[in-house]
């Protein structure tokens, strides 16, 4: 907790002692601008906080968007800067660029509206990712599946963005649709002030998922109504068979007492194609050993920018993408939707078709 506290903070001031030498304006207007900075990223805290619960909607989805978005800003400012002092350090970088100087300034603001321009519009774009998923298992017929993960629906992620996902689903013409986990993203209160549940209702096809470490943030009994008011089929160490496949739900790791997978495979027709949906990508061998046809995650959302996938990848034995292991095959999405600003830088925004078939 103080790591995520001090890192921010040591960032935030490296950052505005360089603002602060860069910019060609007088000391007056300088202490503007740090405050107005200082005021923008303190927002972060009060998301955080969920005081934004307490203030008016309107409001609170403002102060969320500064908030979320002033921790991605500051890695890409903290990066930029960095560089330059490197540059400076091994003289490629002349000290006086970093002094009261209008056009690195300029440059430095201008490659950062660049990179989070494009960010924005990538997160719009969302991918269209296709699995071909063949198995010697009885199936009645072709199954067609749409899977998509970590929505994070809210303050952020409103009605409006998610009628248009909505569509775009609809439009694959899918058997079933499988979320795996974060539905919502801090607070239920956005979600039930616009009634988002019933935009769930104009999906084409039955929803089964499971809960993510989103929904135990937000409360999992609340999170739990919700899924029922929206007529998600809930599957938390629980079993059900949809369109003559086996769908395993895990419950999120966060709750550390969830039925082993071993056991809760004991309850399905191995006879039958078998899917894990289990939010968070670790311990994978369980799905292998367990004899799990194929397992779909998200959670890691693949870092949402670039170098945090570095890390993702350091951390998960398959942090985005295809896997296999044996005879199971895993698939873990970065996400339709995101956590905080939206920005996709070197990663993106999905959902995936997966047809079953023999």
């Amino acid at each position: 907790m103080y790591v995520f506290l001090l890192l921010p903070a040591a960032g935030l001031t490296y950052s505005l002692w360089h603002i602060w030498h860069i910019l060609p304006i007088a000391a007056p207007y300088k202490w503007l601008t740090t405050a107005v900075l200082l005021l923008c990223f303190s927002t972060l805290f009060l998301t955080f906080s969920r005081a934004v619960d307490s203030m008016p909607m309107a409001l609170a989805g403002v102060v969320y968007k500064i908030g979320t978005s002033s921790i991605f800003i500051l890695l890409y400012l903290v990066m930029i800067f960095a560089l330059l002092d490197i540059g400076r350090i091994v003289n490629i970088v002349p000290r006086t660029f970093l002094h009261d100087n209008a056009t690195a300034a300029a440059s430095i603001a201008g490659v950062m509206i660049v990179i989070f321009v494009y960010g924005n519009l990538h997160f719009h774009s969302k991918h269209r990712e296709i699995l071909d998923l063949q198995t010697d298992k009885h199936l009645k017929r072709e199954v067609r599946v749409v899977m998509m993960s970590d929505l994070h629906l809210g303050y952020n992620i409103n009605r409006d963005e998610f009628d248009r996902w909505v569509d775009l689903i609809n439009a694959e013409d899918p058997d079933l649709i499988i979320i795996g986990g974060d539905i919502i993203d801090n607070s239920l209160r956005p979600l039930e002030t616009e009634n988002m549940a019933e935009e769930f209702h104009r999906l084409e096809a039955p929803v089964v998922a499971c809960l993510g470490n989103h929904e135990y943030f937000t409360g999992q009994e609340p999170s739990a109504q919700f899924y029922a008011k929206a007529g998600i089929t809930l599957l938390r160490d629980s079993v059900a068979d949809i369109c003559g496949l086996n769908i395993v739900g895990r419950d999120d790791r966060s709750n550390r007492n969830r039925k082993p997978l071993a056991q809760l495979m004991q309850q399905a027709d191995t006879g039958k194609y078998t899917i894990v949906l289990d939010h968070q990508p670790y311990d994978l061998e369980q799905a292998e050993q367990a004899g799990a046809d194929f397992q779909f995650s998200g959670h890691t959302h693949y870092g949402q920018v670039w170098p945090i996938s570095l890390i993702t990848d350091a951390i998960y034995e398959d942090a985005y993408g295809p896997h296999r292991r044996g005879a199971t095959q895993y698939f873990v999405s970065s996400g339709i939707g995101i956590w905080g600003g939206k920005f996709r830088i070197g990663t993106c925004s999905e959902y995936i078709i997966a047809t079953i078939h023999n």
